[in-house]
Order: C-alpha cells, then structure tokens, then sequence
C-alpha cells in the first residue's frame, strides 16, 4: 500500500510541473490537466511514430505549402486502444464547453468524433465533403435543432481551411459554431486564422511539443529537427483557403422577434417596460451620460430625452453631487419618458454589493430602474442585489417613479433590472468565452431578475433578455484607450443587439439633441431592416 501511495504521489507531483510547463497558447483557457496528462501524450506520440502517423521527408500539405514533416493520423482507426485514448484526450480540452453537437472533420476525424459521441453520449452531425445526386442530397446529416451549438472534431490543424469549410456547412442549415478541438496543433497560423473568424481553437499539444518527445526518444535526427523547427518558424502564418460567410440563413431561419412580441414574454417589469418604451418612442438608444457635475448631466438628460429609451450614468464620477439632483433627473426621466440605468458594475460578494446598492450617500436602489454587476464573484452577486431590490420599502425611496404599490396598501416593491457584464468592448479585456457562457447561462437561470448583458452581439435564444452594446460610433474607429467601435448597423443588424449604449459621440457633440437624433434613427433603421429580413 505504501508503493502504491508512492507512486500516486509521484504522478501528482509530476502532473504539477507538467501543468506548469504547457504552452497555453494553443488554447483560449487552461485546458483541465488530468493527473498523469504527460504520460498519455508521451505514449500517443510514441505510438503514432510507431505505426508510421509522423513521416519526416518531403510531404505537400492541403495548403500547399511543402513540408519536412507530415502527420497521417487516417491509420489510428486501424489501432482501437489508440483511438481511444486519442478522442479521451481531445475530450478532455473541451469537458467545459457545452456544445450540444460533435461534428468531425472528414473523413481522418471522423472516427475520433465517432468515439467522443458514443462514450460522451453526446449527438453527432456527419458533414459529407460533396452532397450525393440522389436521395436527400444533404451535406449534414444528423439531427439538430436551427441555431443549436456544435463543436468542430480535427484530427490537426496547420490553416484552419478544412475547420472553417466544416463551419460553413454547418451554418448553411442554421447550426452554430465557436469551437473546435484537435489533437495537435502545427502552429502555422489555425489558431490565428480560427479566431479571425469567431472559433476558438482547443489542442491537446503542439507540433513542437511532439518534436520533443520524439527527440528524447532518439527518434528524430538532430539535422532533421532543426530542418523542420526552421520550416516551422518560417511559416508561422499559412494562409487559410476559406472563411466564415455572412451567416444569412441562420438568420432568416431563426425568426427574430419584435420588441412588442419580447414584451409579452417578460416576468420582469421593468424588462417589460424597457421594451414598451422602445416601441413606444421607437428608440432603441442609450445615452452614456460620463459627464463630471450634476448640471451637465442634467442638461444632457433635457437634450437627449426626446430620442433616448435609457440614459446611462456613472453617479460616482459626479463632482457635485446632492440628494435633489435625484430629484431633478427622475423629473426629466418622467418628462421625456426613458429609463434611468446606473452603470455601477457591482463585482463584490453579495451581502457587500447589498449595501453599496441599497445604502450609501448615492441611495442607487431608490432612484435607478437598471443596474449592471460582473459575474466575476459568482451568482451570489445575483442574489444579493434580487434580495436588496425585494427589500425596498416606501418609506425609503419615495421618489422612484414608476413603481407599483404592493398588496399590502404599505410597502412598496422596487422592481429593478440587473444586467450581467459578458463581454466588454474595450481591446485586450479579460472577458473570454468561458466567463461569456457562464454568465450566460446564470442570466437565464434568473431571469426574474437578470434583464440582460452588456454584450457585443446577442447572446441568448431566451427572447426576453435584452442585449445591450457599447463602443458605437456612426462610423467604424477606435481611440487610444483601447475602445473599439461599432457602427449601429452592425451591432443592431448583424449582430443581432438590442441596443446600441453611444457616450461620446453624443455628449460631446455641439448640438448633443441633433447627434442623439443620428444615433436614434440608425439604430431604429437597422431593427427595422432586421425585423423585416424575417419576415
């Protein structure tokens, strides 16, 4: 017993610095490490150069490029074990991910999908490379649901061609794709090329990883090795022979709903009232109000009122600021009948986001009808912000306007929104895909309370979750802090938003009524193009 407990420590430990060591770039988040991971990518390169899967010489790859080394994986299925162990590896990337397809590349992929799908009991699509002239001529074979999420089985990657041809497939009968997974990764630019065009890439290991262990077996020639490590890094960027089209038919196929039709579906008051203000100003603009006294602020709010649905503060930057300015913009808000959302971004555990939400100098339960908070502490934030809404009595927050007495005749229920950061418009920002799916998937868990995200496409087939877009200018651009804009179109339009979030180009404007006006119309344009695409 003591050997044995020796011997799990010893693969512990090793997994450890092992873990330490993987070059994480071949993957958008740290793949899970299982104890004795080293080993079993040890032992497949082992085998795959046992069975004649690595060739050293000259080999014309599908980009067309020649190369000194050439990976044929097509003989595994002739080796079960193996197959075996390579799908449980590759698995092991994506685990996380909840992708509700498989679809392998064919045919080398095939089988490695075959084995995930069979012991993962997940469904799997069959893309064929050319459609049959009789019977049904699909391309896709499988069961599916339109906009369902699939992710993509390659045995290897070098361009990314054969990924995004498989992508193209799929979203041609109105499967989604983000991910892919492959076993080895030749970094020659798939990864690069895969991100350009929205798919996030998983591999086991990489082709200098493999190098390595073939050189510490004294498999490969130190000549040979520093041929292909020069061929490598001489065609780091291959360029990929496809790309992501214009989903058009996965919009057409997957009707989308009016903002009067999402009304209806809202348990959310103020989600509802969002919406029948939208459709009643035929606005879907927000103002970010990033001004620094209470009188621009509310010279802005007087401005921009005719043509906004919601206007956006930050009350802490306010150089100025006293309880009567509160006053003062729910007076403009009911005049001009828009929104109030405070942009606080809670990210702290519940019972503290409680207090800076209920408490405080600023008061912000009794005065905004939306909020927003990260998902970063966990759905406990969630939770701390719905109980401190519930808690809200008339006699501490008399001047919320808008609100609806209780049952009781005394106390007074403050309904709010809450908006969900997912992702953030800013360039190098730490939102990644993992955080995004999470977030998402605690929205639709709460949506008694959760309104929405801020977030820079839709995100969600629940129709009463509202997306919300910042970093738009009327014209593409960027400025030095790293902010990168959208047009109204494309967030609206293309990226299926719901509304667009504009500071800057309206609040520093000279006529800021005229500016918010532009922004209002192309943003209410691109819904109504949409809309009408779908009909």
């Amino acid at each position: 017993s003591c050997i044995k407990k020796l011997l799990l420590l010893f693969c512990f430990l090793d997994s450890v610095v092992f873990a330490s060591t993987i070059d994480m770039s071949t993957s958008p988040r740290p793949p899970a490490v299982s104890k004795c991971n080293r080993f079993v990518i040890e032992d497949i390169v082992l085998k795959l150069f046992e069975i004649g899967a690595v060739k050293f010489g000259e080999y014309k790859l599908k980009s067309g490029i020649m190369s000194p080394i050439y990976l044929d994986l097509r003989t595994i299925v002739s080796y079960p074990s193996l197959l075996q162990k390579i799908s449980d590896l590759m698995w092991d990337q994506v685990s996380h991910l909840d992708d509700a397809l498989l679809c392998g590349v064919p045919y080398t992929a095939l089988p490695i999908a075959t084995c995930m799908s069979i012991k993962q009991g997940k469904p799997m699509l069959m893309r064929r490379k050319e459609a049959k002239s009789y019977g049904t001529k699909k391309v896709i074979e499988g069961i599916f649901e339109k906009d369902q999420q699939c992710l993509i089985v390659e045995d290897l990657v070098t361009s990314g061609t054969s990924v995004l041809e498989t992508v193209n497939e799929l979203n041609n009968v109105g499967v989604r794709v983000r991910s892919a997974v492959v076993l080895i990764d030749r970094q020659q630019g798939g990864k690069e090329n895969l991100a350009q065009n929205g798919i996030d890439l998983y591999a086991c290991y990489t082709i200098q990883r493999l190098l390595q262990i073939l050189s510490k077996h004294n498999h490969i020639k130190t000549d040979m090795m520093s041929r292909v490590t020069a061929f490598l890094e001489s065609n780091q960027h291959v360029t990929a022979k496809a790309s992501v089209k214009q989903r058009k038919s996965v919009t057409l196929i997957a009707k989308r709903l009016s903002f009067e039709a999402r009304a209806d579906l809202c348990t959310n008051r103020i989600a509802r009232n969002m919406f029948a203000t939208m459709v009643e100003k035929q606005s879907n603009l927000c103002v970010s109000a990033d001004v620094s006294t209470c009188d621009e602020l509310l010279r802005l709010a007087d401005n921009v009122g005719p043509f906004i649905c919601l206007l956006k503060t930050h009350i802490d930057i306010l150089t100025d600021f006293t309880p009567a300015f509160v006053v003062k913009l729910q007076a403009i808000a009911q005049k001009h009948s828009f929104l109030i959302f405070e942009d606080r971004k809670f990210a702290d555990i519940g019972n503290t986001v409680q207090s800076q939400f209920s408490k405080g100098v600023y008061g912000i339960a009794s005065w905004a009808h939306i909020i927003n908070a990260h998902s970063v502490p966990g759905p406990g934030i969630i939770e701390g912000l719905k109980q401190a809404s519930s808690k809200c009595t008339r006699s501490e927050h008399k001047q919320q306007p808008q609100q609806q007495q209780s049952g009781d005749g005394d106390e007074l229920t403050v309904n709010h929104g809450l908006l969900l950061l997912a992702e953030m418009s800013s360039a190098g920002n730490l939102a990644t895909k993992d955080y995004t799916q999470t977030t998402v998937q605690w929205a639709e868990q709460n949506s008694d309370f959760v309104i929405g995200f801020i977030c820079r496409r839709k995100l969600s087939t629940n129709p009463t979750l509202l997306n919300m877009t910042p970093g738009v200018h009327l014209e593409v651009s960027g400025d030095a802090m790293g902010q990168q804009y959208l047009t109204p179109s494309k967030v609206i339009k293309d990226n299926e938003s719901d509304i667009i979030i504009v500071g800057r180009g309206v609040y520093r404007a000279q006529n800021q009524a005229e500016a918010a006006k532009q922004y209002r119309d192309a943003a209410w344009k691109a819904y109504l193009d949409a809309i009408d695409a779908n009909q």
